[in-house]
């Protein structure tokens, strides 16, 4: 993996589910002409078309910058260019709020993930997550979901198990778009080549994580992959939408 560029397949995909009136999930995934690597899901907040705009600003944002950059110098510039381009997201979706009623409140989560060679950059504001799967059996959770059970998590005041059913386990701590500045937490991994998943809570709150990882460490091509994890989703209940992101390093 310490080749110049970074080969590999990505399939994405969002899904409206079984319940939602209207999709408000976004994905995507683009390799630029340098073989960086960008993977991004935005789950949209507010209902009635606000959500699906929001995000939409958000991935129509970043993917026309990333587009219109032909690589980055080092890995430094790499995290300055993630920062800066979720805080231009953010004040797109927020002029847009203050200028249209129709819009006001309007927000998204986003996770991005950009590879450059051996190193991943991770951004992120809200519950939408990113995992590895190391050597086809470490499956871990990269992003922290911004959220009160979250919080609660990580301080110690409640399990996992009491996690996966605690009634306020949507409340969002932190998102994009709704306020004029945004909190961006990003962090930096050494890449060795690891499978990637971003997705939206309607996957990990529908799919079981032992099923998802269960379905990346198949023989199924990437695009079947994506297919199987929204098709159980849907089974499972569907009870959000659902965005899917993966990305399979070659050797």
């Amino acid at each position: 993996m310490n080749s110049r560029y970074l080969s590999g397949r990505f399939s994405y995909k969002t899904d409206i589910g079984r319940i939602r009136l209207s999709n408000e999930d976004q994905a995507a995934a683009i390799i630029n002409a340098s073989g960086n690597v960008l993977l991004v899901v935005c789950d949209g907040m507010g209902g009635q078309n606000k959500g699906d705009l929001a995000s939409s600003l958000a991935i129509n944002t970043i993917t026309t910058s990333f587009k219109s950059r032909k690589g980055f110098l080092n890995r430094y510039f790499a995290k300055m260019w993630v920062g800066k381009v979720i805080r231009e997201a953010n004040k797109s979706i927020y002029e847009h709020s203050q200028s249209n009623k129709t819009y006001h409140g309007m927000g998204t989560t986003i996770t991005l993930l950009l590879i450059i060679k051996d190193t991943a950059i991770l951004g992120h504001v809200g519950d939408s997550r990113c995992y590895f799967l190391r050597n086809r059996r470490e499956f871990t959770q990269m992003s922290e979901d911004q959220t009160y059970v979250g919080y609660l998590l990580r301080t110690g005041q409640i399990n996992q198990e009491e996690a996966l059913t605690h009634p306020k386990r949507h409340v969002l701590m932190n998102a994009l778009g709704v306020y004029p500045s945004a909190s961006v937490d990003i962090k930096t991994f050494p890449y060795m080549g690891e499978t990637v998943l971003l997705c939206s809570d309607g996957l990990y709150n529908n799919v079981p994580t032992n099923d998802i990882a269960s379905v990346l460490k198949g023989e199924d091509s990437v695009e079947q992959k994506v297919d199987e994890l929204i098709a159980i989703g849907n089974k499972n209940g569907g009870s959000d939408n659902i965005a899917v992101v993966i990305w399979e390093a070659q050797e």
